[in-house]
């Protein structure tokens, strides 16, 4: 197994074992460690297995492999089946959470135990066929980056058999992300994705849930990561066979949920600034209506004075006891916006130090390593 003593150390600095090349620095073969999650997969686990093993057991000259599935709490079947198969097919191994973590967890309970070069994780449903595989660790070694993620909305990308509302939510957040975010990625929620497996065993990551995918992108973009996007076919096929079985409302919904925060989470004063830009904007309209009507009404003032200070703030008096309410509104409106303006400049300014002190505790944590 090969430990990066840092995140993002020098190609040439980085140490291996005696009995293993690093692709790329060497002539050597790769070894790949494949994390599958499940949870509650009683009804595809044993049959999606065994394509998966038949597909990698194909790449033998071309690797050295292992397959990881990481039973996540599961009360039904999934990890005895699993076992079951381990058990006759030696490069599979199973890791069992006794209660359900969430995918979060999962995968980080499966970088935990991953012993390849590279780690590459994939959904068991086959959502995303096992070429895939190859795919993505041609271009981790090709390109020697330390992120690669599949994506079927990118250009040369694909979907097939995805119900139109779900393909659109998750075109929609993914766009939201993709401008938060301010990079030219087409993809932030999808799992499907390799990683050298040495800077995924040292981000730290807090996420639990579906949100730590994004989590992952995002911290990578701070330690300034090489990332590379390749195109991908998602392919719900199989999953329709047993969608009468096997139901991903939930899954989707807590997507899409985790996908809104991911946005927030990426470019948080953008939503301050944009809500009090909006606010702005009313307040100026009703302040402008303000004016207009006071200058409507300031010639029907008569005074004994014709000092224009005494007639405007007369005329301004009346234009209130007319319409009271589009002083309220407008004041009001005003006030908050400058509120959400002040927010969202704290916030880039939080943001700012927190990107800093991840990048600085990085490089302390390296060299200590």
């Amino acid at each position: 197994m090969q430990t990066l003593k840092s995140v993002r150390s020098s190609r040439n600095s980085e140490k291996t074992p005696s009995s293993k090349t690093v692709p790329g620095d060497k002539p050597g073969k790769p070894s790949v460690t494949i994390i599958i999650p499940a949870y509650n997969e009683e009804i595809i686990i044993k049959r999606n297995l065994e394509v998966f093993y038949r597909f990698m057991e194909r790449l033998d000259d071309k690797c050295d492999w292992e397959i990881l599935i990481v039973n996540d709490g599961s009360n039904d079947d999934t990890g005895t089946l699993a076992g079951e198969f381990a058990r006759d097919n030696p490069k599979l191994k199973v890791v069992h959470h006794i209660v359900n973590m969430n995918l979060g967890n999962a995968l980080k309970t499966g970088f935990a135990n991953a012993s390849g070069d590279y780690t590459i994780t994939m959904d068991l449903d086959l959502s995303y066929a096992p070429w895939h595989i190859e795919k993505i660790l041609d271009t981790l070694v090709a390109t020697q980056a330390e992120v690669v993620v599949a994506s079927a909305y990118m250009k040369g990308g694909k979907i097939t058999g995805v119900p139109f509302m779900r393909r659109k939510m998750s075109r929609i957040i993914n766009f939201f992300m993709k401008i938060a975010a301010q990079q030219s990625f087409n993809t932030f929620t999808g799992m499907v994705r390799g990683y050298r497996t040495g800077f995924i065993k040292n981000l730290n990551i807090k996420s639990t849930d579906y949100e730590i995918n994004p989590e992952i992108l995002y911290k990578s973009m701070i330690l300034r990561a090489r990332i590379v996007e390749i195109p991908a076919h998602l392919d719900w096929t199989e999953q329709n066979k047993v969608s009468g079985e096997r139901s991903s409302n939930l899954k989707v919904f807590r997507g899409i949920l985790s996908g809104l925060m991911s946005c927030f989470i990426f470019r948080p004063y953008i939503f301050f600034l944009a809500v009090g830009i909006i606010l702005f904007s009313v307040s100026m309209y009703i302040i402008g209506w303000i004016f207009i009507n006071t200058f409507r009404v300031y010639p029907e003032i008569t005074t004994i004075t014709e000092v224009f200070a005494d007639k405007f703030s007369q005329a301004v008096g009346l234009t209130f006891e007319r319409r009271p309410h589009s002083f309220f509104v407008g004041g009001i409106s005003l006030i908050v916006s400058l509120i959400f303006f002040a927010i969202g400049f704290l916030s880039l300014q939080n943001k700012r130090y927190f990107e800093e002190l991840f990048h600085l505790n990085t490089n302390v944590l390296r060299k200590k390593g």
